[in-house]
């Protein structure tokens, strides 16, 4: 069984679509998307516009749990946000529901994963390699050494409307206020986005954790107890942090060379 798990990202949806046009590849069997109540509500617009363009039905799964606060609320009955383990939003929205999906599948031979990952992330890859070695992987845009601009270029060619997260200046079509966000991006989730901001403050409040941490008093000792200090999205200064331009797509000579059909 060759699966994607698609993000209704636009490294996600070329990388989907080089697979299926693709004849070095198999044929695909699933594509599946898991929707959170977080996302912005564009994305399920995308999700329908790729369905036509892969001309293959797209899968929409999802966690009881529905929204990011209700996954940090609920965390082992104490609540909890983000750590060396990962963010709990992503172990209850997305990982529990894919392990789900696999357990349901009783499926004998593993199944092979595509993923939508960029030729420059390796650090990733390797992760997701390590993390999951029941499943076979495959990475079409690293296969074809193509970059997160390339693939906004692609998708454009191909006339694909992205996500309307980019267009507001972000990297990835994550939910609204991801937890995993630095203070450049939640800076800029203030001014974009106040109703959410507010909420993950008073959701950290509430937990008694943070999405971000002070910086470290002695830094040349290793974050901990004694050396990490919690910095509440209500005590950020607006001015901290930097949050890089919008992916921009350059669509000019080469343009129908890019296309994927």
């Amino acid at each position: 069984m060759i699966v994607s798990w698609f993000s209704a990202g636009v490294s996600s949806a070329v990388g989907t679509k080089i697979y299926i046009i693709e004849p070095m590849y198999q044929k695909i069997d699933k594509i599946i998307y898991i929707d959170i109540a977080d996302q912005h509500p564009d994305s399920l617009r995308f999700v329908k516009d790729c369905e036509k363009w892969f001309e293959k039905e797209i899968l929409i799964l999802s966690s009881p749990y529905k929204s990011v606060e209700n996954a940090c609320l609920s965390a082992g009955g104490k609540g909890y946000i983000n750590g060396a383990h990962g963010a709990a939003c992503s172990l209850r929205l997305k990982k529990k529901i894919r392990v789900q999906w696999e357990y349901e599948q009783n499926y004998d031979d593993k199944i092979t994963y595509i993923w939508g990952l960029d030729c420059l992330e390796t650090i990733r890859r390797d992760g997701i390699i390590k993390s999951m070695p029941d499943q076979n992987h495959i990475f079409p845009l690293m296969d074809k050494n193509i970059t997160k601009v390339q693939a906004h270029e692609i998708l454009k060619a191909s006339g694909i409307k992205r996500p309307q997260m980019y267009d507001l200046g972000y990297h990835n079509n994550n939910c609204i206020g991801c937890v995993k966000g630095g203070k450049g991006y939640w800076n800029k989730i203030r001014v974009d986005f106040p109703d959410v901001f507010k909420k993950r403050a008073e959701m950290e409040r509430k937990i008694g954790k943070t999405c971000l941490k002070k910086d470290r008093p002695n830094k040349n000792l290793p974050a901990g107890k004694d050396n990490s200090v919690n910095l509440y999205l209500d005590e950020l200064n607006p001015k901290s942090g930097n949050h890089k331009k919008e992916i921009t797509e350059d669509c000019g000579m080469f343009c129908d060379s890019m296309r994927l059909e």
